[in-house]
């Protein structure tokens, strides 16, 4: 299994990137995939996860302004960051799920650099 992230960048506050995640893995749309992300000096937190039934959730601190979506014919994974904070400024890695439903991840990709600053 291997994930790739890219996307990430330098943007400033209020604006809006979109980040992917290349998965080589066998029936990638069996499984659920997410983000997750770590600040500097802070633990990594989960940022949003979907399942192989395209349910979702977030973590309270991006819901409204984070989108997660998958594209199964690809093996593509993608969140649509919009309204961006400083405080979102972290690596984001993305992850693959034991199962198909919302739940934890048994691989990581390499992460990619998200700055949000003026």
């Amino acid at each position: 299994v291997q994930l790739q992230a890219s996307g990430g960048g330098l943007v400033q506050p209020g604006g809006s990137l979109r980040l992917s995640c290349e998965v080589s893995v066998f029936a990638f749309d069996y499984y659920a995939i997410g983000w997750s992300r770590q600040a500097p000096g802070k633990a990594r937190e989960r940022v949003s996860c979907i399942s192989s039934s395209d349910d979702t959730d977030y973590a309270d601190s991006v819901k409204g302004r984070f989108t997660i979506s998958r594209d199964n014919a690809e093996n593509t994974l993608y969140l649509q960051m919009n309204s961006l904070k400083s405080e979102d400024t972290a690596v984001y890695y993305c992850g693959k799920g034991y199962y198909g439903v919302v739940g934890g991840m048994d691989y990581w990709g390499k992460g990619t650099l998200v700055t949000v600053s003026s």
